[in-house]
């Protein structure tokens, strides 16, 4: 699963820059993978703190969010990636929009430090499964490569 996607963005991204590259993978699947209905990066500042970086969906608010706060700010202190099946059932989580069910945020490493991350929302309860855990790991290796 997803491999036709994921081989469309590793030729896509052979000769972009990195903030094209964000932009690229954000736009891609937002549009062609049904149920990433917001999709976006952030990555880590000096004062532990994410900043939104690229994305595609409806506007965020959440353009900076601290280490600790929301699903992105746990991934960002726990170094782990999270899936959330149903995102109203935790105590933690930053809404976004209304519509939004579950989420999904795996990290970025280089030299095995979490530099940062890719955050998808789904208007879809239960929408991420561990398939697409892989296939977004795949990806942020790819956008590592451009760090």
């Amino acid at each position: 699963m997803y491999q036709k996607e994921f081989n469309f963005i590793e030729k896509s991204l052979n000769n972009l820059s990195l903030k094209d590259s964000l932009q690229l993978v954000c736009e891609f699947l937002q549009k062609n993978v049904v149920g990433y209905d917001w999709v976006g990066f952030y990555f880590h500042d000096k004062n532990k703190h994410l900043i939104l970086k690229s994305y595609s969906g409806l506007k965020t608010e959440h353009t900076k969010i601290p280490f600790g706060k929301g699903i992105c700010g746990q991934t960002a202190e726990s170094n782990k990636p999270i899936i959330v099946d149903d995102v109203s059932s935790e105590s933690n989580y930053i809404s976004c929009n209304i519509n939004v069910k579950s989420e999904i945020v795996v990290p970025i490493f280089v030299n095995n430090k979490n530099i940062g991350q890719i955050d998808i929302d789904s208007n879809t309860p239960s929408r991420f499964t561990n398939q697409d855990l892989n296939f977004l790991e795949n990806i942020n290796i790819l956008i590592s490569k451009k760090i």
